[in-house]
């Protein structure tokens, strides 16, 4: 993992558990392409959710930082798309 990843302040009030969540989701084989993308993300997440992990917009941002890292670059920018459509606010449409 690049350590500079951690220079990110959502993780200056990151509990230990979601840390140690992170850290592990962070050496896990990430997949190549954008088809086992979703499958990896939602398992991790499901994963998340029975230890009671809840994160924050941010911290699924490293999430997907994380997992789109190693992507080819088509599939990387497809992965940035989807996190600039969840940032838009519904509201100010």
């Amino acid at each position: 993992m690049d350590p500079s990843i951690f220079n990110n302040p959502a993780f200056s009030n990151m509990s230990p558990e979601k840390m140690q969540f992170l850290l592990s989701f962070a050496q896990k084989e990430k997949p190549v392409n954008m088809k086992d993308v979703m499958p990896f993300l939602l398992t991790n997440m499901r994963q998340a959710k029975e230890q009671n992990l809840d994160f924050t917009k941010p911290e699924i941002e490293i999430l997907c930082e994380l997992l789109s890292k190693d992507l080819p670059l088509a599939e990387k920018q497809r992965v940035q798309m989807l996190m600039k459509l969840m940032k838009t606010d519904p509201k100010k449409s």
